[in-house]
């Protein structure tokens, strides 16, 4: 399928070229740093597109700030304002000169998940003797107390240093998260304890935590929490782990686009060959393309005839044909013969670079969306230090006494410092995320789940996904008089010497049916048309060579084509005796997993870029309705974005480097990974064994796996609420409220593990 130059335009050349358009108008991308939320995305956009003629849109995922801006506004202007925001900004270095070893950050390190790691490993070794000698009376002996200290310190202050420089940022800014209500519980009980420690009771050899299960007024003086203000900081750093893990990941499409090109190419330089850096070439060179290599950059074929396997870039199963004067296109295989091409666009202008851009437009384009447990803090953490300033005002106006009001204050900010809060996102997306591994599902985050709830239609692209990507033999006709065992013997054999899709199906077709093959003699390929060779003793034909068709076989290759498959016309002796039919074979699996689609409420639509007949055929047989066929690459994601117009919330699945923007463009995206390295970095699920069932699956499990965190939430924030009024009242017992916080967290837990038993 070719297509002209004004065929390729994108939807990202239209929009740069709206912006291109408007007067006076710039766009840049500035990296930001030191965002810990989705909440610090939205305020430092909210900053950025109050600045006068400016249109921000920040991405928390990609840590990146896509800005369009007046010509007259300074990037260090924007910068400025990023960094009064609290924020760090920059624009992206340029990209490195290709090289063959790897560069920085190619490797798997990353020093910043490293320092977490790290971080949370330490922590974890020290908070959890804390906890046990808290826990556990038999456990405490003469000044275990001392000891606690001396472990947990580092934890609360080295290993929750994070939390404590964000909710300092935010505190600065007049803002609170999460980070805020983690800083104050830890700082809180970890002062409070050493008050206790010092100038209290709870220092005196021979102190012991018991376990007094009564609600009533206690000693403050005797009290620590250092056992909740290392396990927090713990239980907390593992979730932020988890996160930071995910993150890393997010612009790893780009990464995986971007090396589908060839690497270095072979110019033509006063008729010798030169092999040079693709990043070298320049418009108006001529290359050598040999079988089997990737075509290095857009453009024409001068010299030769091939055919050109585009599956990667188009979805397109069958081969393309093409001679001189036919465009070709960078990062697409040359099947056949020797090519010479003339490159038309080099560089940013390639249509992988295009498609490139596709998905990281449409990644900042995506909808910011919070995470659950930073909404609830973002209402809870003002009211909780409302509370906690209010109880001590009403204590020491009732009694004059400060010892007890600020123990009740203090109270108060360490029952709602959110353990069970901070374990509830983590732990069911550990669980759910381990269970999908087990099933062959990848789920990439907790945003990704929200999306699930609310699909209503699921876009599934052909080749690859509904079918199995590979041309297969399916029919043999043989005219009257001919025997169907001796055509498609005959067929095979001189098959079995080219090198193109078709052939080797129909060569396979007929060893798996026939056994060994006879060898064959003056074998040829007619470029465009077909090939011809000696086959015992017999001049056997195949293609476009015949002028004239017996009306049967004319009847039978119609009925192929009308059928969605690619018939070959074979014969000998100057005569057409049959044709062999080839396509893409639908999987054994695809009609049951779109009957499990439409049970969870899901609308199928067929997305591809073959002909109409086929997609029809392949619809037909699997059980979709709605068909949009003949789609170029770029065109995908137009496709997605009228369906979100029309009301819809889609969910794409694909597996080609060509369904990666539409992925990424679509509210869910699940990609296969039998697929390409792109198209599986663009979407939010992975599929990884391609089984097209396991995406009926996969969304069952990421609506479970959010509904198992929402749940973990109100249990988590309904403790928090429940105990506050008894925290304010004086009446909180320290047991009580370790007891019950521990309680809150094993729940949580639990609750999570309940993921491990979904089928």
């Amino acid at each position: 399928m070719t297509s002209s130059p004004a065929d390729t335009r994108t939807a990202a050349d239209t929009r740069t070229a709206a912006t291109a358009a408007a007067p006076g108008l710039a766009e840049v991308e500035l990296l930001i740093g030191g965002m810990t939320c989705a909440s610090c995305a939205a305020r430092v956009e909210k900053k950025l597109n109050r600045m006068d003629g400016v249109t921000a849109t920040v991405n928390y995922a990609t840590e990146k700030a896509r800005v369009s801006h007046p010509a007259t506004t300074r990037v260090a202007d924007l910068i400025a304002t990023v960094v009064k925001t609290g924020y760090t900004a920059e624009e992206p270095a340029p990209p490195p000169e290709p090289s063959d070893e790897a560069g920085p950050g190619e490797s798997g390190d990353d020093p910043e998940l490293s320092g977490l790691r790290q971080r949370l490993v330490v922590s974890v070794l020290l908070a959890a003797p804390v906890v046990l000698l808290a826990m556990v009376p038999v456990l405490q002996f003469d000044n275990w107390q001392w000891l606690s200290l001396t472990l947990a310190a580092p934890v609360v202050v080295w290993g929750g240093l994070p939390f404590h420089r964000a909710a300092w940022t935010g505190l600065r800014h007049g803002a609170a998260t999460m980070d805020t209500l983690v800083s104050l519980g830890t700082l809180a009980a970890f002062g409070w304890s050493l008050w206790a420690l010092f100038f209290g009771d709870a220092g005196m050899p021979g102190m012991r935590h018991g376990f007094d299960l009564t609600v009533s007024r206690t000693d403050g003086a005797s009290a620590i929490y250092l056992e909740a203000a290392a396990g927090v900081t713990a239980f907390l750093l593992l979730g932020r782990w988890l996160e930071a893990r995910s993150k890393r990941r997010a612009g790893a499409a780009l990464r995986a686009l971007m090396e589908l090109g060839a690497k270095d190419v072979a110019v033509l330089r006063d008729g010798r060959e030169v092999r040079i850096p693709v990043a070298r070439l320049a418009v108006g060179d001529r290359f050598v393309v040999r079988p089997g290599e990737k075509i290095a950059t857009d453009g024409t074929v001068t010299e030769g005839a091939s055919a050109v396997d585009t599956s990667l870039l188009t979805g397109e199963s069958v081969p393309v044909d093409v001679t001189v004067g036919d465009a070709v296109t960078g990062a697409t295989v040359n099947a056949g013969g020797r090519l010479v091409v003339e490159a038309t666009r080099v560089g940013a202008d390639t249509r992988l670079a295009r498609m490139a851009k596709l998905v990281a437009d449409a990644q900042s384009g995506k909808a910011q969306v919070q995470r659950l447990a930073d909404r609830i803090s973002g209402v809870f953490v003002p009211v909780v230090l409302l509370i906690a300033v209010a109880t001590f005002g009403g204590w020491l106006g009732a009694t004059g006494d400060t010892v007890a009001a600020f123990t009740a204050a203090v109270a108060v900010l360490i029952i709602a410092c959110p353990c069970a809060l901070g374990l509830a996102t983590p732990t069911a997306l550990l669980v759910g995320t381990g269970r999908g591994a087990q099933l062959g599902i990848l789920i990439k985050g907790p945003e990704v789940l929200e999306s699930t709830r609310r699909v209503d239609t699921v876009v599934l692209d052909k080749t690859g996904t509904v079918t199995t990507g590979r041309m297969t033999l399916h029919e043999v006709y043989a005219a009257e008089g001919t025997d169907e065992e001796e055509l498609l013997r005959l067929a095979g054999a001189v098959e079995h010497a080219s090198e193109h899709p078709v052939a080797r199906a129909v060569a396979a077709g007929a060893e798996e049916r026939l056994g060994t093959l006879p060898g064959v003699e003056d074998f040829e390929n007619i470029p465009g048309r077909g090939v011809r060779a000696r086959v015992e003793g017999r001049q056997v034909a195949m293609g476009r060579l015949y002028d004239t068709l017996p009306p049967e076989v004319a009847r039978a290759g119609d009925e192929a084509e009308r059928k969605g498959r690619t018939a070959v016309v074979v014969g000998w002796d100057g005569e057409a005796r049959g044709i062999v039919a080839v396509a893409d074979a639908v999987k054994e699996t695809s009609a049951e997993a779109v009957a499990g689609l439409r049970r969870l409420g899901l609308t199928p639509v067929l997305l591809t870029g073959d002909n109409r007949r086929v997609a029809e055929s392949v619809a037909a047989a699997v059980g979709i309705d709605e068909v949009i066929a003949e789609v170029l690459p770029e065109d995908k994601v137009a496709v997605v974005e009228r369906l979100r117009a029309e009301g819809r919330t889609v969910a794409m699945v694909g597996d080609g480097v060509n369904d990666a923007a539409a992925l990424a463009t679509a509210d869910l995206g699940l990609a296969m990974g039998t697929g390409t390295d792109a198209a599986i970095e663009a979407g939010d699920l992975t599929l990884v064994r391609g089984d097209l069932r396991v995406a009926a699956d996969a969304i069952r499990l990421s609506r479970r796996t959010l509904a198992t965190i929402k749940g973990n939430l109100v249990w988590a924030f309904g403790y928090n609420v429940a105990a506050l009024p008894l925290a304010a009242a004086g009446l909180l017992n320290p047991m009580i409220a370790g007891a019950a916080m521990a309680f809150s967290s094993v729940f949580v837990v639990t609750n999570s593990l309940r993921l491990r038993t979904f089928h």
